[in-house]
């Protein structure tokens, strides 16, 4: 498989300019914009005209002119065809399985997902009438197995959150084209460094909010996948984005349009500075879990899908046994070290730490963490930037010198 080569296809995109020629795209805080001909507004309801349709912008809820300037972006960076932009990663992910699913329908999911996505498929879809089955990320054959007649759609992440496993993006697309199902994928933990669409992946959502804008100051969330679906969940009498409203702000758009061309210098940045802590935790003998490490299980799987340069990503594992000693783990890392901060969510310039079965997969009953190999001591990090790597490898061995041996 030929790898993709996310920043060049960046580069080739067409670049956005303002109305004077800034090199900043403009701004357009619009809400609603004039139709000059009354009689374009009955064709762009009616889905026959549009921004790319020989019509124009109508109503920011449906395009705006911003948004869809990072849209073309994402689309490029990913390697699909479009893309629309959300008003948070969660947004982005309930409105592309509503969009696809109906009373009846059933989702095969990877058990071990970021714990927001597993409470709406365990407690909400239910709700409406659609079944959700659960199955290990690195189970492939499982997957085929727990397709049913009526399932509409496979979910998973590519590496997940937080156990860290790689799912096998090729095998499950082979799989899910053989039964006509679509292939979700969720790249929030691994943009660039992993291009599912390229893999086969039908659908890719992200948070934004996490590494694709980088510094923790705003919420959003994207989908990427073909034309026909993302006018699809765009449609004004029928689209679940632009019916259920979960809208991006244009100005929030506008922020991550700045910090994307960066983006690929923090990711190695951030998978250099990982793999150091990882390699560093397992010499000291601590329980650490990242997929640049030969121990990991997927190891290999993940050498060969993701793309060339990018490291392999920037988050690790700790099992520290239990809570307590998490506790007394993040609290010296923080507290007495200035490592980083105990804080949930990732992809920010500073390290974030926290631990995943009582904070971000706190939703997932404990049998059920039990069960996907979540352990109550799992500290999660997401390696920042900021520090020179010699100061922050020597806090974490003080860390782990201290608490954990």
């Amino acid at each position: 498989m030929k790898k993709y080569n996310p920043e060049r296809a960046m580069t080739e995109v067409r670049r956005e300019f303002d109305e004077h020629g800034g090199v900043a795209p403009t701004l357009s805080r619009s809400s609603t914009f004039t139709v000059l001909d009354p009689h374009t507004m009955p064709d762009i309801f009616r889905g026959l005209k549009g921004p790319e349709q020989g019509g124009c912008f109508l109503y920011s809820r449906h395009f705006n002119p911003t948004n869809d300037t990072l849209s073309r972006y994402l689309a490029a960076m990913e390697g699909s065809e479009y893309a629309v932009v959300t008003a948070s990663g969660m947004a982005a992910i309930t409105a592309s399985i509503l969009q696809l699913c109906r009373h009846g329908d059933h989702i095969v999911s990877s058990n071990t997902i970021y714990g927001g996505t597993h409470a709406f498929f365990e407690h909400v879809l239910p709700d409406m009438g659609i079944d959700v089955s659960f199955v290990s990320p690195d189970d492939t054959e499982g997957f085929g197995k727990a397709i049913r007649d009526n399932t509409k759609a496979v979910y998973t992440e590519t590496v997940s959150n937080p156990t860290l496993k790689v799912a096998d993006i090729p095998s499950l697309s082979r799989i899910c084209r053989s039964k006509g199902v679509k292939l979700i994928v969720d790249n929030t933990f691994t943009p660039m460094i992993m291009s599912p669409v390229q893999m086969g992946a039908d659908i890719v959502v992200y948070s934004l909010t996490k590494y694709i804008n980088g510094a923790s100051d705003l919420i959003a969330g994207a989908v990427c996948a073909s034309h026909d679906f993302i006018y699809e969940m765009m449609d004004l009498h029928k689209g679940r984005i632009m019916l259920l409203g979960p809208t991006a702000d244009p100005r929030v758009s506008f922020d991550i349009i700045q910090r994307l061309p960066h983006l690929s210098i923090r990711m190695k940045e951030h998978s250099i500075r990982a793999h150091r802590m990882a390699v560093l935790l397992e010499e000291l003998g601590a329980a650490v879990t990242y997929p640049g490490l030969k121990a990991h299980p997927q190891h290999e799987l993940m050498k060969t899908l993701k793309n060339d340069g990018y490291g392999y990503g920037g988050m690790l594992t700790v099992d520290c046994g239990d809570e307590e000693r998490a506790d007394a783990f993040l609290s010296y890392l923080q507290n007495e070290k200035m490592f980083g901060l105990i804080a949930v969510s990732l992809g920010y310039f500073d390290t974030l730490m926290s631990i995943s079965g009582s904070s971000t997969s706190s939703e997932i009953a404990s049998e059920e963490q039990r069960a996907m190999g979540l352990s109550s001591g799992l500290v999660r990090i997401s390696a920042g930037l900021t520090g020179s790597l010699e100061q922050r490898l020597e806090q974490l061995e003080e860390a782990v010198r201290a608490v954990l041996l």
